[in-house]
Protein backbone atom coordinates (compact mmCIF):
# COMPACT_ATOMS: atom_id res chain seq x y z
CA UNK A 1 0.00 0.00 0.00
CA UNK A 2 1.38 3.26 -0.78
CA UNK A 3 1.39 6.39 1.00
CA UNK A 4 -1.19 9.01 0.52
CA UNK A 5 1.31 11.55 -0.41
CA UNK A 6 2.42 8.86 -3.12
CA UNK A 7 -1.23 9.07 -4.24
CA UNK A 8 -1.26 12.92 -4.59
CA UNK A 9 1.95 12.98 -6.25
CA UNK A 10 0.47 10.52 -8.77
CA UNK A 11 -3.07 11.80 -9.19
CA UNK A 12 -0.89 15.52 -9.88
CA UNK A 13 1.48 14.16 -12.02
CA UNK A 14 -1.44 12.76 -14.35
CA UNK A 15 -3.02 16.50 -14.81
CA UNK A 16 -1.76 18.47 -17.29
CA UNK A 17 -2.33 21.70 -16.35
CA UNK A 18 -3.46 23.77 -13.44
CA UNK A 19 -6.77 24.13 -14.22
CA UNK A 20 -6.87 20.34 -14.33
CA UNK A 21 -5.38 19.99 -11.08
CA UNK A 22 -7.38 22.59 -9.43
CA UNK A 23 -10.73 20.59 -10.24
CA UNK A 24 -9.10 17.93 -8.81
CA UNK A 25 -8.64 20.05 -5.41
CA UNK A 26 -12.32 20.96 -5.87
CA UNK A 27 -13.48 17.00 -6.40
CA UNK A 28 -10.99 16.02 -2.84
CA UNK A 29 -12.88 18.68 -1.08
CA UNK A 30 -16.48 17.52 -2.25
CA UNK A 31 -15.54 13.56 -1.05
CA UNK A 32 -14.96 15.09 2.19
CA UNK A 33 -17.45 14.16 5.28
CA UNK A 34 -18.77 17.57 6.64
CA UNK A 35 -18.59 18.01 10.27
CA UNK A 36 -21.49 18.17 12.89
CA UNK A 37 -22.54 21.60 13.81
CA UNK A 38 -21.09 20.91 17.37
CA UNK A 39 -17.73 20.54 15.84
CA UNK A 40 -17.64 23.99 14.27
CA UNK A 41 -16.93 26.03 17.31
CA UNK A 42 -14.52 28.19 18.69
CA UNK A 43 -12.19 25.40 19.75
CA UNK A 44 -11.46 23.82 16.34
CA UNK A 45 -11.97 26.72 13.98
CA UNK A 46 -8.72 27.93 12.35
CA UNK A 47 -7.45 31.94 12.85
CA UNK A 48 -5.76 33.18 9.69
CA UNK A 49 -8.23 32.11 7.09
CA UNK A 50 -10.26 34.20 5.03
CA UNK A 51 -13.02 31.49 4.70
CA UNK A 52 -14.38 30.38 7.79
CA UNK A 53 -12.25 26.53 8.63
CA UNK A 54 -12.45 23.90 11.07
CA UNK A 55 -10.11 21.35 12.20
CA UNK A 56 -11.20 18.85 14.49
CA UNK A 57 -8.22 16.54 16.21
CA UNK A 58 -8.68 13.10 17.10
CA UNK A 59 -5.40 10.99 18.52
CA UNK A 60 -5.05 7.30 19.32
CA UNK A 61 -2.34 4.41 18.68
CA UNK A 62 0.48 6.93 19.15
CA UNK A 63 -0.87 8.94 15.60
CA UNK A 64 -3.12 11.93 15.01
CA UNK A 65 -5.70 11.91 12.69
CA UNK A 66 -8.06 15.39 11.52
CA UNK A 67 -10.79 15.79 10.02
CA UNK A 68 -12.33 19.54 8.79
CA UNK A 69 -14.64 21.54 6.93
CA UNK A 70 -14.66 25.23 5.50
CA UNK A 71 -17.24 27.21 3.88
CA UNK A 72 -15.15 27.68 0.42
CA UNK A 73 -15.01 24.80 -2.05
CA UNK A 74 -11.45 25.12 -2.73
CA UNK A 75 -10.66 25.33 0.93
CA UNK A 76 -12.40 21.89 1.53
CA UNK A 77 -9.99 20.64 -1.55
CA UNK A 78 -7.11 21.84 0.73
CA UNK A 79 -8.22 20.45 3.47
CA UNK A 80 -8.65 16.84 2.09
CA UNK A 81 -5.19 17.60 1.04
CA UNK A 82 -3.86 18.47 4.24
CA UNK A 83 -5.37 15.50 5.80
CA UNK A 84 -3.79 13.15 3.36
CA UNK A 85 -0.71 14.20 3.78
CA UNK A 86 -0.87 14.73 7.76
CA UNK A 87 -3.78 12.04 8.87
CA UNK A 88 -2.05 9.02 10.26
CA UNK A 89 1.04 10.34 11.29
CA UNK A 90 2.81 10.55 14.57
CA UNK A 91 3.57 13.85 16.25
CA UNK A 92 7.23 13.61 15.79
CA UNK A 93 6.28 13.04 11.73
CA UNK A 94 4.23 15.68 11.46
CA UNK A 95 6.72 18.38 12.72
CA UNK A 96 9.17 16.44 10.91
CA UNK A 97 7.79 16.94 7.53
CA UNK A 98 9.03 19.30 4.80
CA UNK A 99 5.82 20.55 3.77
CA UNK A 100 7.13 23.19 1.63
CA UNK A 101 8.54 20.72 -0.54
CA UNK A 102 5.30 18.66 -0.69
CA UNK A 103 3.50 21.81 -1.85
CA UNK A 104 6.09 23.26 -4.60
CA UNK A 105 6.22 19.41 -6.01
CA UNK A 106 2.51 19.66 -6.09
CA UNK A 107 2.26 23.37 -7.78
CA UNK A 108 0.56 24.74 -5.05
CA UNK A 109 2.82 27.02 -4.10
CA UNK A 110 2.41 28.99 -7.25
CA UNK A 111 -1.03 28.80 -8.63
CA UNK A 112 -2.76 30.09 -5.14
CA UNK A 113 -3.58 33.37 -4.02
CA UNK A 114 -1.77 35.04 -1.62
CA UNK A 115 -4.57 34.95 0.43
CA UNK A 116 -5.11 31.02 0.20
CA UNK A 117 -2.08 30.67 0.69
CA UNK A 118 -1.65 32.64 4.31
CA UNK A 119 -4.82 29.95 4.88
CA UNK A 120 -3.51 26.67 4.17
CA UNK A 121 -0.29 28.27 6.31
CA UNK A 122 -2.59 28.57 9.04
CA UNK A 123 -4.04 25.20 9.13
CA UNK A 124 -0.51 24.01 8.41
CA UNK A 125 0.70 25.96 11.75
CA UNK A 126 -2.81 24.44 13.54
CA UNK A 127 -1.60 21.51 12.67
CA UNK A 128 2.15 21.44 13.45
CA UNK A 129 1.25 22.88 16.66
CA UNK A 130 -1.48 20.50 17.79
CA UNK A 131 1.78 18.01 16.86
CA UNK A 132 4.50 20.05 18.53
CA UNK A 133 1.79 20.21 22.08
CA UNK A 134 1.48 16.21 22.15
Amino acid sequence: MTEPIEDLYSDFALLDDWEDRYRHVLDLGKALAPLAEAERNAQTKVDGCMSQVWLVKESGNGTLRYRGDSDSHIVRGLIAILLMIYSGKTAADIVALDIEAIFTRLGLDEHLTPQRTNGLRAMVERIRSDAAAV
